[in-house]
C-alpha cells in the first residue's frame, strides 16, 4: 500500500493484533498495488501511538469542559460519565481514552452535524434561559450598585439626606409649634426611636412610618375659632332653610350657652322625621353658622365595629376609624360631625356598629375615647356629634338615651311652597343653564305640582319635578321651538304628565257604617275612611237565643290594626248594650270591617275610635256627622289614648275640607305647637273618653 505525496504527514501503522485507529484516518486511495521493498521499524507496544498524538494540554482541557457541557444536557448517563471522567480513572489524562470517549459521546458522522449540533435549540433552550437570566441577575445587580453608589456621593456632597433621616425630620418638624399631651409626647418619641432603628426595607419598618404618620397628622391641642355670635348665626341658618324651628332654636341656645361659659362644648342631637325634610342640609348650614369644620358618614348598612374603632395595627392595610379620620381631615378638635342613618345600621360576625357608638357618642367616655389603631386616649369631648334618622324604633335604646331627639316634621303646602319659590326653583332654573327671563312657572303652578304630584312630608320629589320642568323647558328653547318659556296651571301637564292625587276624599257625604278617619303615612298625614257593612243577614233566634255574630277584617292590615279592631268591637258591643240595651245588632250580626286602598300596608291603634265609630253608625243606622274626622286609640274601657303624627293629621283633615277634627287630651300639647295658619278654620274636641265622641257624632240625631 502507497500512501501518496498529498498526505506525507498521515502515518501507516501496521499492526498484527486488534488494532485501534482515530475515527479520522481512513485510507484516501490505492493506486499501484505490487510487491516491493517495504519498511519496517518495530517499536514498543506501550509507545505505539506517543508520537502520533502530541496533542497540547490546553486542547485536552477543551475537550473535557465540552464534555461536561454535553453530558449537563443529558442526565441519561450523567452519573456514569461523570465516574469515567474522574482522575483514578485514567480517562483525562489519556488522549486516547478521551478522544475514544468524546467520539462515542457525540455520534456524529460528519464535520457538518458535529457543527451545527450546539445550535440546536431543543437541546440548548436551558442553557439559553439560564445565560440570560444570568444576565437579568448581573444587570440588575450592577444597577442596584450604581444606585447605592449615588446616593452616598450624594450624601457625600450634601445634596441629598438618607431616606430614613428626612422622614424622621418630617415627623419632628410636624411637632414643632405644637401643644401635645404628656402621653402622647411619650409615644412619639418611642416610635422615632424605634423607626432609627428599623431597616428601611423592612415591613415593620412600614408599618412604624404609617403609625407616626397618623399619630402626628393628628390636630393635637388645635380648636377653629367658634362663632359665638346670635345674631350671625340666626341670619346663617334662616338664610339656608325655611321653617325647622326647634332645629333652630336648639342650636341657637347651644351658642348662648358656649358664650356664658367662655368655652365651646360638645353635644350629641338627633334630627329624626321623615324622608327629604333636610336633616342632612341643616347640618351643613349649622356648621357653617358656628363656623366649625365639617364631616359626615353615613351609618346605613354598616356591620364592621372596626369603621368605627379603627383596625388593630397587626393587620395588613390597618386604619383609623372614621372618627379618626375626621380629626385628620377637619385639622381641628372641635368639628360637627353628622353621622347619617343611625336608625339603619347593620349588624354581622364583626360586630354590632351600634354598641361601639356607645363609647362614641356618651359625653362621659368620649373624653378619652380610645381607637384600635392609635391605642393612645383622643378628647372627643369638644365633637359637635348630630345623628339622623327616619324613624326611633329601629335605633337600640341605650343608644336612643344618649341622644338628645329633635323632631323635624314634614311641610305643609303653604312651607313647600316657600321653599320652592325661595330655593328650589332659582338653584334648578341656574342647574339647567337657563334664566328668569326664559323660564318662569307661576305659584299657581307651583301649588298644583305640591297638590296633586307631590305629596310627601318632603321636599325631595318636588325638587325632582320642578327639576323636570326646567329641563323640558331647556329642550324646547335648544330645539327652537319657542324662545321663552311660562309654565302655568294650565300647561303645566304638558311637563310633567297627569296628575297623580285627584281627589282628596272617598265620600263627599258618609252613609251609615262609614266614617271618616285620620292617619299617617311616608307621604304625610292622610283621610282614611272606615267601611263596615253585614256579610249576610242576621240568623233568627234560635232556642238558646240569639247566634254568636262574627267580624272580619280586610284592607291588608297590620297585626297592631287587627288587634286594635278586634278591641274596639268588643268595646262597641258592650257600649251599644248600655247606650241601647234592646239592640242585639252588634252581638248576633256577621259583619265585615274593610279600610280603603287595599294594596297599602296600614298598621297602628290610632284608628280604634274610629272603628267604635263606625259599628255604632252601621248597628244605630245612622249617619255620622258630616266633615268631622278623628283619631285616637281606644281601649277595652273606652279611654282614648294618645297618638302621633297630629302635625300631618291636621294638615291632611284641612287639605280634605273637615272642619271638625277629635283628638286625644294628651295630644292637646302636640296641636297647641302647631302654626295658625294650619289650625285656623278649624273646630278641635280634645276627648278622653269615647262617650264624649258619641256625643259629638250622633248627638244631633
Amino acid at each position: 500500500m502507497l500512501v501518496p505525496e498529498l498526505f506525507p504527514n498521515v502515518p501507516l501503522v501496521a499492526v498484527n493484533r486488534n488494532p485501534v485507529f482515530p475515527r479520522f484516518i481512513k485510507i484516501i486511495e490505492v493506486t499501484e498495488a505490487h510487491d516491493g521493498p517495504y519498511s519496517s521499524e518495530k517499536r514498543a507496544r506501550r509507545h505505539l501511538y506517543n508520537v502520533v498524538f502530541e496533542l497540547p494540554f490546553a486542547l485536552t482541557a477543551e475537550i473535557v469542559k465540552t464534555i461536561r457541557d454535553i453530558i449537563a444536557l443529558n442526565p441519561l448517563y450523567r452519573e456514569s460519565v461523570l465516574q469515567m471522567m474522574q482522575a483514578g480513572q485514567r480517562v483525562v489524562d489519556n488522549p486516547i481514552y478521551l478522544s475514544d470517549m468524546g467520539a462515542a459521546l457525540t455520534g456524529a458522522e460528519s464535520h457538518d452535524r458535529l457543527y451545527r449540533f450546539p445550535n440546536d435549540s431543543t437541546n440548548f433552550t436551558p442553557v439559553r434561559l439560564d445565560a440570560q437570566v444570568e444576565e437579568k441577575i448581573k444587570q440588575t445587580h450592577r444597577k442596584y450598585l450604581l444606585q447605592e453608589q449615588l446616593k452616598i456621593i450624594k450624601k457625600e456632597l450634601g445634596l441629598e439626606k438618607e431616606d430614613k433621616d428626612a422622614i424622621e425630620e418630617k415627623f419632628r418638624e410636624r411637632l414643632k409649634d405644637r401643644t401635645m399631651p404628656q402621653h402622647i409626647m411619650d409615644v412619639i418619641s418611642e416610635e422615632l426611636n424605634k423607626l432609627g432603628l428599623l431597616d428601611n426595607h423592612s415591613s415593620e419598618f412600614n408599618v412604624t412610618r404609617n403609625y407616626l404618620d397618623w399619630l402626628t397628622s393628628m390636630p393635637w391641642g388645635t380648636n377653629s375659632k367658634e362663632n359665638l355670635k346670635l345674631s350671625q348665626a340666626k341670619e346663617v341658618l334662616e338664610e339656608d332653610h325655611y321653617g325647622m324651628e326647634d332645629v333652630k332654636k336648639r342650636i341657637l341656645e347651644f351658642i348662648a350657652v358656649s358664650q356664658l361659659r367662655g368655652s365651646t362644648q360638645g353635644k350629641i342631637l338627633c334630627f329624626y322625621g321623615p324622608p327629604g325634610v333636610g336633616k342632612t342640609s341643616i347640618a351643613r348650614s349649622i356648621a357653617r353658622a358656628l363656623n366649625r369644620e365639617y364631616f359626615r358618614f353615613s351609618m346605613g348598612g354598616m356591620t364592621d365595629v372596626a369603621e368605627i374603632k379603627g383596625h388593630r395595627r397587626t393587620y395588613v392595610g390597618a386604619m383609623p376609624g372614621k372618627i379618626i379620620q375626621c380629626l385628620k381631615k377637619t385639622k381641628t378638635e372641635n368639628p360637627l360631625v353628622l353621622i347619617d342613618e343611625v336608625d339603619k345600621i347593620g349588624r354581622g360576625y364583626q360586630g354590632d356598629p351600634s354598641s361601639a357608638l356607645l363609647e362614641l357618642l356618651d359625653p362621659e367616655q368620649n373624653a378619652n375615647f380610645l381607637d384600635h389603631y392609635l391605642d393612645v386616649p383622643v378628647d372627643l369631648s369638644k365633637v359637635l356629634f348630630i345623628c339622623t334618622a327616619n324613624v326611633l324604633d329601629t335605633i337600640p335604646e341605650p343608644l336612643r338615651d344618649r341622644m338628645e331627639m329633635i323632631n323635624v316634621s314634614g311641610y305643609v303646602a303653604q312651607e313647600k311652597l316657600a321653599i320652592a319659590e325661595r330655593y328650589l326653583v332659582p338653584q334648578l332654573r341656574t342647574l339647567c343653564g337657563l334664566d328668569e327671563q326664559k323660564a318662569k312657572i307661576t305659584p299657581e303652578a307651583l301649588s298644583v305640582l305640591i297638590r296633586q304630584y307631590c305629596r310627601e312630608s318632603g321636599v325631595r320629589n318636588l325638587q325632582k319635578q320642578v327639576e323636570k320642568v326646567f329641563r323640558k323647558v331647556a329642550f324646547r328653547i335648544v330645539n327652537g321651538e319657542e324662545t321663552e318659556v311660562n309654565v302655568t296651571q294650565e300647561n303645566l301637564q304638558d311637563y310633567v304628565g297627569k296628575p297623580i292625587f285627584t281627589v282628596d276624599r272617598m265620600y263627599d257625604v258618609t252613609p251609615p257604617g262609614v266614617v271618616m278617619g285620620l292617619a299617617w303615612t311616608a307621604m304625610g298625614g292622610s283621610t282614611l275612611f272606615i267601611e263596615t257593612s253585614l256579610r249576610r243577614p242576621r240568623e233568627p233566634q234560635g232556642k238558646n237565643g240569639a247566634k254568636e255574630g262574627s267580624l272580619e277584617v280586610t284592607g291588608q292590615l297590620g297585626d297592631v290594626m287587627k288587634e286594635s279592631a278586634k278591641i274596639a268591637y268588643t268595646f262597641a258591643r258592650s257600649f251599644l248594650m248600655k247606650e241601647q240595651p234592646d239592640n242585639d245588632f252588634l252581638v248576633g250580626s256577621h259583619i265585615h270591617l274593610h279600610v280603603p286602598e287595599g294594596a297599602t300596608p296600614k298598621d297602628g291603634p290610632s284608628a280604634g275610635c274610629t272603628i267604635v265609630t263606625a259599628l255604632q253608625s252601621l248597628a244605630t243606622n245612622k249617619q255620622a256627622r258630616q266633615n268631622v274626622a278623628m283619631t285616637g286609640e281606644v281601649s277595652l274601657t273606652g279611654k282614648i289614648l294618645p297618638v302621633g303624627g297630629i302635625k300631618e293629621k291636621t294638615i291632611a283633615a284641612k287639605r280634605a275640607g273637615v272642619t271638625c277634627i277629635i283628638l286625644p287630651a294628651e295630644n292637646r300639647k302636640d296641636f297647641s305647637d302647631l302654626s295658625e295658619y294650619i289650625t285656623e278654620g278649624l273646630e278641635v274636641h280634645f276627648v278622653e273618653n269615647y262617650s264624649e265622641i258619641y256625643k259629638i257624632v250622633f248627638s244631633g240625631q
